[in-house]
C-alpha cells in the first residue's frame, strides 16, 4: 500500500490505482493512524512494554490520567488488537492488560514520536509561548 508523503504536494494521486489517500475520510489507513491520536494511547502502550499489568498499577504510573479515561482506552487497545484483557478466576478477580503482538509491533513508532517529542519539546513549547505572546498584543487599525 502507498501512503502519501505529507508534505510533498507533486506525490501522484493513487487512488485510480487502488492505493491508499490518507486524505480521504474512507482511508484504512487513516482511521488506523487515529488510534494514535489520543495521547493516553501511546503512554498506555509504553506502561505494558514490560509485560502485564494491572489497572491500579497502570493508573499510578500514567499521572494525571482518570480512572475514566483509563477504562476508555483499554477497552480501544483491546477492541483495535493492540492489548489482551485477562480475568483470572480469584475473588476478588484479578484482571492484567498486555500488549498482543500486534501492539508489540506499533512500539518502534511510538518510540519514534516519543524520542522526537524529547528532542524537540522546547522547541514547540517556546512556539506555543510566542504565539500566546503575540495573541495578547492589540489589534493595531490601519
Amino acid at each position: 500500500m502507498v501512503f502519501r508523503y505529507l508534505m510533498d504536494t507533486n506525490f501522484p494521486d493513487l487512488r485510480a490505482y487502488g492505493g491508499a489517500d490518507a486524505f480521504l475520510q474512507a482511508c484504512k489507513p487513516r482511521t488506523v493512524l487515529g488510534m494514535f491520536t489520543n495521547k493516553w494511547t501511546g503512554l498506555v502502550m509504553g506502561a505494558l512494554l514490560d509485560g502485564p499489568r494491572r489497572f491500579g498499577e497502570l493508573r499510578r504510573m500514567l499521572d494525571g490520567i482518570t480512572q475514566k479515561m483509563l477504562s476508555q482506552t483499554l477497552r480501544t487497545l483491546e477492541r483495535d488488537g493492540l492489548a489482551t484483557r485477562t480475568v483470572y478466576p480469584t475473588i476478588p478477580p484479578r484482571v492484567e492488560y498486555e500488549l498482543t503482538g500486534l501492539g508489540h509491533s506499533a512500539i518502534g513508532v511510538l518510540r519514534s514520536i516519543g524520542e522526537w517529542a524529547s528532542v524537540y519539546a522546547d522547541d514547540v513549547i517556546a512556539a506555543r509561548d510566542a504565539y500566546d505572546e503575540k495573541a495578547k498584543e492589540p489589534v493595531r487599525s490601519v
